[in-house]
């Protein structure tokens, strides 16, 4: 099974690449794969490093809320340990 969290564009590049940030983490991704334009402010899902596709402003929102509240809870229950 393969997880991906959304991720934003914070900008476009002349070489059909993107920087994305998911969770705080900043990098640049290829959006070659993709046939329909991209915007600095979407939410896109990434694999092995290219855009696959498009992900809801709404939808991306809310994914990123509970892999936060996953994570709170898996720090939570480590400093118990």
């Amino acid at each position: 099974m393969c997880l991906s969290v959304p991720s934003q564009i914070t900008a476009i590049h002349d070489d059909t690449s993107v920087t994305v940030d998911t969770l705080g983490v900043k990098r640049r991704v290829s959006s070659h794969l993709m046939t329909e334009p991209l915007k600095v402010g979407e939410f896109v899902l990434i694999h092995i490093g290219f855009v696959m596709n498009k992900i809801d402003t709404e939808d991306a929102k809310l994914s990123l809320e509970l892999y936060k509240e996953i994570v709170d809870k898996l720090n939570d229950e480590g400093s118990e340990l």
